[in-house]
């Protein structure tokens, strides 16, 4: 995989996360995985699209995985009165987060967080990913009709989440 892939692929991880870059790994992570299982299925066209959907599919998943488990808040307090953050010290130092905090900018990333699953998937590779109707259709196994009624309730949702935390674009 080229490095320009491997960026591509992260940044929709990153973005299906929430913003939450551990997420983004351990999605990634067993995206490779079930690739490697899964590889003599894969029919040796649009490698990208079949990874992409690989991506979709254990992020929807993990979702739902994590529904069932119960997590704890990094801004609760134990019995000590220091929270787990403090702890863990603060991740505002982390390189990895100097650097791509600039790329995810907060009220865009909470614009996306906003939306249900299917719609922030379908944005993401219309906007961030820039393929065509076609081809997130052929990604995600729904009609084109679908795309185009996500893509546009998906861009108000933003639009007005954006509006509501003060954003003027």
């Amino acid at each position: 995989m080229l490095t320009h892939d491997w960026e591509r692929f992260y940044r929709y991880a990153y973005r299906l996360c929430k913003g939450n870059s551990d997420d983004a790994d351990d999605l990634l992570a067993e995206s490779l995985v079930d690739a490697f299982r899964a590889f003599a299925s894969y029919r040796g066209d649009g490698f990208d699209r079949w990874f992409f959907r690989l991506i979709t599919n254990n992020r929807i998943d993990m979702t739902r995985r994590a529904k069932v488990r119960r997590a704890e808040s990094l801004d609760s307090q134990g019995p000590d009165g220091e929270s787990p953050r403090e702890i863990a010290g603060d991740a505002r130092r982390e390189p990895e987060r100097q650097l791509l905090d600039p790329l995810y900018s907060e009220p865009l990333q909470k614009a996306l967080d906003a939306l249900p699953e299917d719609f922030r998937a379908v944005i993401l590779l219309c906007d961030v990913e820039q393929m065509d109707y076609q081809v997130i259709a052929a990604t995600l196994r729904i009609p084109v009709g679908t795309v185009r009624s996500r893509i546009h309730r998906g861009r108000q949702q933003m639009r007005k989440t954006m509006e509501q935390m003060g954003w003027r674009g």
